[in-house]
């Protein structure tokens, strides 16, 4: 014997005025262009802040690597709450991103820690490197849930039936 399950349609992520509004403005290509930049910024300075755990050289690259994460970081966060308020008409916490935005802070937050850190030096080389691996663990999970918003968007338009 067998059950027919079938999935309650989701609600989709964007009403058609929404994501008209979404596709009309510039905002989303500047998202579409820093996200990419944000996570080849985040590789590069994960493999030196590694280096730098496992040898204790290259502290300076990894320092500059980490300043340009973090700059790149409040770039996407203020031009993403510039997109959500043309959107959404709300600059965070629109309820179709609650729970991005949520877990945002707490990106911001370590990468903030470590900023606060390194100015002050309350935080000495080795400390530093093991808060910024706590921001990119935190950062990728925002990043995923993120690209699972994108896959979401993507096929909430596709005709049912079709998978991608």
């Amino acid at each position: 014997m067998s059950a027919n399950r079938t999935k309650s349609p989701s609600r989709p992520l964007y009403t058609s005025a929404q994501r008209a509004r979404r596709d009309a403005t510039k905002w989303t290509l500047v998202q579409g262009i820093l996200a990419p930049v944000q996570f080849l910024a985040f590789a590069v300075s994960l493999v030196l802040v590694l280096l730098f755990l496992a040898t204790g050289d290259h502290y300076q690259a990894a320092t500059v690597s980490i300043l340009v994460k973090t700059a790149l970081l409040a770039a996407i966060m203020v031009t993403g709450a510039i997109w959500e308020k043309v959107v959404f008409g709300q600059y965070l916490f629109a309820p179709a991103f609650f729970w991005e935005d949520v877990f945002s802070f707490a990106v911001i937050g370590f990468h903030t820690w470590y900023v606060i850190g390194l100015m002050t030096g309350s935080l000495g080389p080795q400390g530093q490197m093991l808060v910024t691996l706590a921001a990119y663990g935190t950062y990728l999970v925002n990043a995923t849930q993120f690209l699972l918003k994108l896959r979401k968007a993507r096929l909430d338009t596709q005709p049912q039936g079709v998978m991608a």
